[in-house]
């Protein structure tokens, strides 16, 4: 059978590495060790991790299950749309995080002056997620 690393299983449930670990660590995602002392998990106990996640969350308008490492809650202070890119901006307490994404994704969000959102700041790119 098929085992996976932390960052490959992280990658497969869409959150981070951290978060993959914090389940391993709370007993919540069985892990073992190989021969170099490397953490994996076996395919069947991923994806039934994955499903059980899928359903815990699915359509009970639960928050998604995000890392909320580098996520700043705030509101929408500005939105400049273009023929193809948008810019937003969000107030979060003392910090003011610009996002440049496409027109359509700031229209599929539905976001506005005054809406909620966080913003999910990764390296260099902010996204924006609504509340």
């Amino acid at each position: 059978m098929r085992s996976y690393g932390i960052g490959r299983a992280a990658r497969l449930l869409g959150v981070s590495p951290d978060t993959v670990r914090r389940w391993a660590d709370a007993g919540r995602l069985p892990t073992r060790r190989d021969e170099a002392g490397k953490r994996l998990i076996d395919g069947a106990d991923l994806a039934a991790f994955a499903t059980a996640l899928a359903a815990d969350g699915a359509d009970d308008g639960e928050e998604p299950h995000t890392s909320v490492r580098n996520a700043f809650p705030g509101i929408v202070t500005a939105v400049r749309l273009g023929d193809v890119a948008a810019q937003v901006e969000v107030q979060a307490g003392p910090h003011r995080l610009v996002s440049l994404l496409t027109r359509e994704a700031v229209e599929e969000l539905g976001l506005a002056v005054g809406m909620e959102a966080v913003a999910r700041v990764k390296a260099t790119n902010v996204h924006i997620d609504t509340v």
